[in-house]
């Protein structure tokens, strides 16, 4: 058993600013499933919103662009808390060591769609990893908080398992968290004072996806199974442009790229987002996406594709390194050549309910990051909003958190994992075969467009998955991939849920059966 002040269930930008700062007022143990650098974090290109420059931006602005994108759904008061506080939370980054690209007279402010001014803060087309890295050096240097690398979070350590019955998440608490030692095959119990789920994002519920392996919604199946609030799950944030080359694996291009000049054509060369939106290239992103899916559908297409060949070349290359280099390890010289791209499946706007200060419905837990549902991005993610609301939230958790800790005992007797009854299986193809068809299910059926027909025919077949993956579960000893399918079936039927409660379109969710006056 260990025992903590703090148990941080995820390493990405979230879980290692809140470590970082929790670490000043106690112990912290950071459980993350595989390498530290793994999250969706270290993938992230574009860059961090804030306003810079008070001259030729304001607060408002970046306000009213996320409040716009949200579709009215956004807690307003979360936002404005946010984005006041951006240019300090950047301060900071920069007073840690994290090289942001500059040009003569400051930072160098890029611009993405739905933004309505140039506050873009980035280091070339790789910010997520220039972050990711700076923060966990200075987490491995900290003397107050452990890593525990290749562990795994099972489930949250609550009263259920002491063998009390409670009414409500209201009165639930949690102390900690089941975690399996991948090395050693061994199940133990991290027990803390405050657990934070800071477990990233979804994307491995669909067949395509921008995101890493390790975006299989553990945090949120977890608190779901703990019985804490969830909101927001229909929400699902399809990338527009990911690379669709063979061996790629969605490889994300970043908005920035648009930004930039990028044009988006079809297969006849035709631009075409001027027939949906008079932002056109620079529209929000669930409007991109269900553009693209509107051309690809009527055209019979594979991809469409983004052109930057009538963009200066050096300026490409010198702007967006990364993306030249993975294009080119294919063979594909963006400068030459258009970029064949096609949605896939990148960021969830819902997640486990905070207030404010990052707490969830259950007492002692904590929530922050992708797994977190703070109110900010609404029926939408306004672009580049994503690290700024983990910056923000890991802070006001950490705040929080580190007010109230001492006020907790940590001395309660959670009894050891218990695995009699089970047996290793040799049947692990029914594991891949299960999560192929949970995959294929959710993007034939609960992807970009929906209905009420894909939504009940998803349900319905989820429900067998369900059955075959519980029964399953429990006769077979741990393993990381058969909890991870457990946890994506979880997630995939609350998508499911709360799409089919949605009765109209409103940001990421629509629904053909709904009013379609308004498509775009």
């Amino acid at each position: 058993m260990y025992k903590s002040d703090f148990l941080v269930i995820g390493s990405g930008l979230a879980g290692l600013f809140f470590s970082l700062k929790a670490a000043e007022s106690g112990k912290v143990i950071i459980v993350t499933k595989d390498k530290m650098m793994e999250s969706s974090t270290r993938y992230a290109q574009g860059g961090i919103a804030s306003v810079m420059n008070l001259d030729t931006d304001s607060f408002e602005n970046h306000i009213s662009d996320t409040l716009v994108a949200g579709d009215g759904l956004c807690n307003r008061e979360a936002v404005e808390l946010m984005v006041r506080d951006a240019p300090n939370l950047i301060n900071e980054l920069i007073s840690f060591g994290v090289q942001f690209t500059k040009k003569e007279n400051g930072l160098d402010l890029g611009r993405e769609g739905g933004h309505s001014n140039n506050r873009i803060v980035h280091a070339v087309d790789a910010t997520g990893f220039e972050v990711e890295s700076v923060m966990l050096r200075k987490a491995k240097e900290h003397p107050n908080i452990t890593i525990l690398e290749h562990h795994f979070a099972m489930d949250l350590l609550t009263e259920h398992h002491l063998g009390r019955k409670v009414s409500k998440s209201s009165e639930t608490q949690c102390f900690g968290a089941y975690v399996y030692d991948k090395k050693k095959s061994e199940v133990r119990r991290v027990v803390s004072k405050v657990t934070i789920l800071a477990s990233g994002g979804i994307g491995h519920v669909y067949q395509y996806t921008t995101n890493p392996k390790v975006a299989t919604g553990d945090g949120i199946a977890m608190a779901y199974r703990a019985k804490a609030k969830i909101s927001n799950m229909e929400f699902v944030q399809f990338h527009p442009t990911s690379l669709t080359l063979e061996g790629a694996n969605s490889f994300l291009i970043s908005e920035a790229l648009r930004g930039f000049g990028g044009i988006l054509r079809n297969s006849a060369g035709e631009p075409f987002m001027e027939e949906y939106d008079d932002r056109k290239d620079l529209a929000p992103r669930d409007i991109v996406a269900r553009a693209i899916d509107d051309q690809l559908k009527k055209r019979g297409d594979k991809s469409v594709y983004l052109d930057v060949t009538h963009l200066d070349s050096a300026s490409v290359k010198k702007e967006f390194p990364t993306i030249y280099e993975k294009c080119l390890s294919f063979g594909l010289d963006i400068t030459k050549n258009q970029i064949p791209v096609v949605p896939a499946a990148h960021y969830l706007c819902g997640g486990v309910e905070t207030d404010l200060h990052g707490k969830t419905s259950i007492q002692r837990l904590f929530a922050c990051g992708e797994a977190a549902c703070t109110g900010v991005h609404g029926a939408n993610r306004l672009a580049s909003n994503s690290l700024l609301e983990a910056l923000y939230f890991a802070k006001k958790a950490s705040e929080k958190a580190s007010e109230e800790f001492s006020g907790y005992r940590n001395e309660v007797n959670i009894p050891a994992w218990d695995e009699s009854n089970t047996f290793n299986t040799k049947e692990w193809i029914l594991i891949s075969h299960n999560r192929n068809e949970l995959k294929q299910i959710m993007w034939n059926y609960v992807g970009i467009v929906r209905s009420n027909l894909r939504l009940e025919r998803a349900l319905r077949r989820l429900t067998l998955l369900h059955e075959e993956i519980e029964e399953f579960y429990e006769r077979t000893s741990v393993s990381v991939p058969l909890c991870e399918l457990r946890n994506l079936t979880s997630v995939a039927y609350l998508i499911i849920q709360f799409a089919m409660n949605r009765t109209e379109n409103r940001g990421l969710h629509y629904n053909l059966d709904h009013d379609t006056s308004k498509v775009w």
